[in-house]
């Protein structure tokens, strides 16, 4: 690994901007690409739940990586070598495919893609967990949370561009360039070798029979509900206040990613000032008033550079939210089993997101958006009587 910090840093933070390039198209392009070769939005739909397939069986991957070491090189480093290889192939190779034409070898394509992202995701992780000491977790996160909002801000502007102005292969092709970009950190990294109590033990799963590591999920998910379950709001509830044009929704899309990569320097920030437990109650706190504000202070009235701004300050502490959340979890998984443990802990926020994203449809119908990001704001309050037991052990060692 790179003595340097800044350059491990570099590393981690480059890894997370490829896979945010890759999940912003997704996001936010991939629906027209597929409609303006002719497809229907049920053919749209259908290839996002396949798609998103290899997130789910993540946990077995990084299995894999805990367990074996690639021709001797090391847990990590190989697998996301690997990974960034099934990328960078197949974004070359998929202009070339007839999205009407060969919907199925398409929608394999896809399938693949996500899995090498998948693959060296999990492993980025199982690497930061391997070598980053517990003081540097927030730092670590915050490079990771900041790396990927830039990356989905580079797709959601510059590649939209090419997208418009040149071509749907230049776009592809753009994005197979930025999958090259962690590289030069990458080539020449030798991983630390891995002393005995730090290897592969089934029976470190046992850790999820503690209170503390499903407290810290529960928690996760609950956190999780909020942040994503209101950000799928928000342009709606502009277009419902402002009537705001679709370049309008990308451009507050763009700010908001902004605020996230502040976000995430401001929630690695109240870790090191404030430690681990103070930092997640101010977060909490920051995400219920700023939900508040989008309440109560979007309206016609003050209008729309006020209401960008509060979205600009919920992406600050999105980030923020992430940054901590992600921290959290790192502190509670154990070395033997870190991609998987980590994994499994993700698992908890993707859980929570589905909820969130259900919840917040049914009741901004039924409600409104204001009350229904007031909702969200209550819902805070929940994790609260979960953070005794995920600070248990830091409790104990003061």
């Amino acid at each position: 690994m790179p003595k340097n910090k800044t350059l491990r840093y570099l590393m981690f933070g480059s890894l997370y901007f490829t896979q945010g390039t890759i999940l912003g198209y997704f996001a936010s392009l991939n629906a027209l690409y597929l409609l303006d070769h002719g497809l229907t939005l049920t053919d749209v739909g259908v290839f996002g739940a396949i798609a998103l397939i290899p997130f789910i069986i993540k946990i077995f991957l990084g299995m894999l990586s805990d367990r074996v070491s690639l021709f001797g090189k090391g847990h990590r480093v190989p697998y996301i070598f690997i990974g960034l290889a099934v990328q960078f192939v197949l974004l070359v190779f998929v202009p070339f495919v007839n999205p009407r034409q060969y919907y199925w070898v398409f929608v394999a394509i896809a399938f693949l893609l996500q899995l090498g992202m998948a693959l060296y995701d999990t492993c980025t992780d199982g690497l930061a967990l391997d070598t980053a000491p517990e003081e540097e977790h927030g730092r670590i996160q915050a490079w990771m949370v900041g790396g990927r909002a830039v990356g989905t801000i580079v797709a959601a502007s510059a590649v939209g561009l090419l997208a418009d102005n040149v071509s749907w292969q230049a776009v592809f092709w753009t994005l197979a360039a930025l999958t090259l970009l962690p590289l030069p950190f990458l080539i020449g990294v030798k991983e630390p070798e891995k002393v005995s109590s730090e290897r592969f033990d089934w029976s470190a799963f046992k850790a999820f029979k503690k209170w503390q590591v499903n407290a810290t999920g529960i928690a996760g998910l609950l956190i999780f509900l909020v942040i994503v379950g209101a950000n799928q709001l928000v342009n709606p509830f502009l277009t419902e206040v402002f009537d705001i044009s679709l370049s309008q929704a990308g451009m507050v899309t763009s700010l908001w990613g902004i605020g996230i990569v502040i976000g995430s320097i401001v929630g690695s920030g109240l870790i090191k000032k404030l430690g681990d437990r103070t930092a997640t109650y101010v977060m909490l706190a920051m995400v219920a008033l700023s939900l508040a504000l989008l309440a109560t202070l979007v309206t016609a009235n003050l209008g729309l550079i006020m209401a960008i701004v509060l979205v600009v300050l919920y992406g600050v502490t999105y980030g923020a939210a992430q940054t901590i959340t992600f921290a959290l979890c790192m502190g509670v998984t154990d070395t033997r089993i870190a991609a998987s443990m980590f994994a499994i802990l993700m698992a908890f926020t993707n859980v929570g997101q589905g909820i969130g994203l259900a919840m917040g449809g049914a009741l901004s119908d039924f409600a409104g958006f204001r009350w229904t990001f007031i909702a969200f704001a209550a819902v805070c309050v929940l994790v609260l009587p979960f953070l005794p037991a995920v600070f248990k052990k830091q409790e104990k060692s003061s």
